[in-house]
């Protein structure tokens, strides 16, 4: 096992290339902005579609109350879409540009959503001749043809820019109005290619684009809803988180349209009477695959809190608990550590397919329905399958199951590495013994850091340190950062702290003087870099059991910043290396 960890970590740097691509983060970061709207929009479809299980049912005008909010934002997610996947990646592309000639971001999303309105969108006129729009690929149907829209009109804004294909205003017409002309030819060129190309693609295919490509991908969709289709996209998330790749970041981009298209596809079919059958879904991933986190960790952090002998195991499982129970599995990740760990290979990998493939059973032979509500992530587990599928008697059999299944199938590694860890502190206690020490493990000294030592010299304001913590989802970041708040109000320290998921921070950053990146932001380094370099902000990185031990200790973890926003590089090259 140990050999094949390590011909895995050999093709490490090319996944995390992989991971960094533009594109697979324009997609990501895209839909992290939208998850307020979808999360908040499937709160008025659980109120109106659940009391249906009881058979409640509301009045016409409240129901379709309720559903003219859902229909009024999941309706339109795509058109939505197309501008938010747009603004990460021009994002991205104004790093290449010099701060002079940079793309506006505003122009880059109005463009985006006229180019993909001509692609997705089949205008109609009605008897009176008042013009109207079919709206059936305006919402997740058409989020595929939204990223395409993304992805091109920035590239068509960046070729003009980057070849000064704008017009040029005389030096005394105000900056504003300049840029307003400098946008017209790059949105002439986006839009007038889009217009052309709807032309010509429905004369070929006698459709329109997004219709076209739900068409053409239908086998696809069907496949990755099968057992073969679910082991390879549940089983990649977990191999990348496995060597040190945050696995969402890789496969989500791929997946997400089905996803989204399968939740509504659901609800739709529950609600017409009809069995939900449809796999492929957020909750899925969240509540069924990645129980706990990535890997199905929530019971291998219980097994090491309640069943461990190793006192080091013990400790992690106990501290890691509730992070774990909502979601947050980085610290029983980087704190046991299960990644890169030959010892967890099997289980890590094999338990979240093995989860799947029993929440397929129970829907294709038990009567269950898939996933009709998309729910927040930090939702626990076992609550968000119960709630996820429509509150039916099957799910909560089958939470019983997964948990007993994933015990069973992680507890014969957990006896090996908690034996292997008994063994190792049994060797340092005779060790210490025999050198005469206390036996007794310490921690790093704690540097006590006061207001005197924080250097308010080097801040943006010369008032207050602002930090901002980066990590994949937003769970551990705000854990740190919650912390440096906690003890900067109780020892009045000028110090202000704040915690992003990755794609939610290109808002916080140019406002920072420091921003710490969590280990999975490892393949994700050079591009903060630039983006840290551009808005002249220190970036920190961090190891994965130093970055732990940073949210336990929130004096540690501001020492350590304080030290390097000194220039104090040593630590951080170090850091790297790990």
């Amino acid at each position: 096992m140990n050999t094949i960890v390590k011909q895995i970590e050999k093709a490490q740097p090319f996944f995390k290339k992989l991971s960094a691509n533009i594109y697979l983060q324009a997609v990501r970061d895209g839909f992290i902005s939208l998850m307020p709207i979808i999360i908040f929009s499937s709160l008025f479809i659980l109120v109106s579609a659940v009391p249906n299980i009881w058979g409640f049912y509301w009045p016409t005008n409240v129901n379709d109350g309720l559903m003219k909010i859902y229909n009024f934002s999941m309706g339109v997610l795509s058109l939505m879409a197309a501008a938010n996947v747009a603004r990460a990646l021009t994002k991205n592309l104004n790093l290449r540009l010099p701060k002079i000639n940079q793309i506006p971001t505003a122009a880059v999303m109005f463009s985006s959503q006229i180019s993909f309105l001509l692609v997705a969108v089949d205008p109609f006129t009605n008897k009176a001749g008042e013009l109207f729009f079919t709206e059936g690929y305006m919402g997740t149907k058409g989020l595929l043809a939204a990223f395409l829209v993304g992805f091109i009109v920035p590239n068509i804004y960046y070729f003009s820019f980057k070849n000064h294909l704008t017009l040029k205003m005389p030096d005394a017409v105000p900056q504003n109005i300049s840029s307003a002309f400098a946008n017209i030819i790059p949105f002439a060129l986006a839009t007038s290619f889009f217009g052309l190309f709807d032309v010509f693609f429905r004369m070929a295919t006698g459709t329109n684009l997004a219709a076209w490509i739900i068409q053409v991908l239908a086998p696809l969709f069907t496949a990755a809803d099968g057992y073969v289709g679910l082991a390879i996209v549940y089983g990649a998330m977990a191999f990348f988180w496995f060597i040190g790749i945050q696995g969402p970041s890789i496969v989500e981009p791929a997946v997400t349209a089905i996803y989204l298209t399968n939740v509504e596809t659901n609800m739709k079919i529950f609600q017409a009477g009809g069995h939900a059958t449809h796999i492929l879904a957020q909750g899925t991933q969240y509540f069924v695959a990645t129980l706990g986190g990535t890997g199905a960790t929530l019971v291998i952090t219980y097994m090491f809190a309640l069943w461990a002998k190793s006192k080091e195991l013990k400790a992690i499982g106990r501290a890691a608990a509730i992070p774990v129970t909502f979601g947050v599995n980085e610290p029983i990740l980087f704190g046991a550590p299960l990644i890169l760990n030959p010892i967890f290979f099997i289980p890590f990998i094999g338990a979240p397919i093995v989860n799947v493939w029993l929440f397929k059973i129970f829907v294709d032979y038990l009567g269950m329905n898939g996933f009709m509500y998309n729910l927040p992530w930090t939702t626990p587990g076992p609550i968000g399958l119960y709630m996820g599928v429509g509150f039916s008697v099957q799910a909560l059999i089958l939470v019983a199951l997964l948990l007993v299944v994933d015990v069973a199938i992680y507890y014969p590694f957990f006896k090996a590495y908690d034996m292997q860890k008994v063994q190792e502190e049994a060797d340092k206690a005779v060790e210490a013994e025999v050198n005469g020490e206390s036996g007794v493990e310490t921690t790093d000294a704690v540097v006590a850091t006061d207001a005197g030592d924080i250097p308010l010299g080097l801040t943006k304001d010369k008032k207050d340190l602002n930090i901002l913590v980066i990590c994949a989802g937003g769970g551990t970041s705000g854990i740190l950062a919650n912390a440096l708040n906690k003890m900067a109000k109780e020892k009045d320290l000028p110090i202000e702290a704040a915690a992003a998921a990755y794609g939610a921070h290109g808002d916080l950053l140019p406002d920072m003087d420091v921003t710490v990146l969590a280990p999975q932001m490892d393949a994700m380094k050079d591009s903060l870099k630039k983006e840290a370099d551009a808005s002249n902000v220190k970036m920190i990185t961090t190891s994965g059991k130093q970055y732990i031990d940073l949210t336990r200790h929130a004096d540690k973890a501001l020492s350590f910043i304080v030290d390097k926003l000194k220039g104090n590089d040593a630590d951080q090259a170090e850091g790297d290396k790990k």
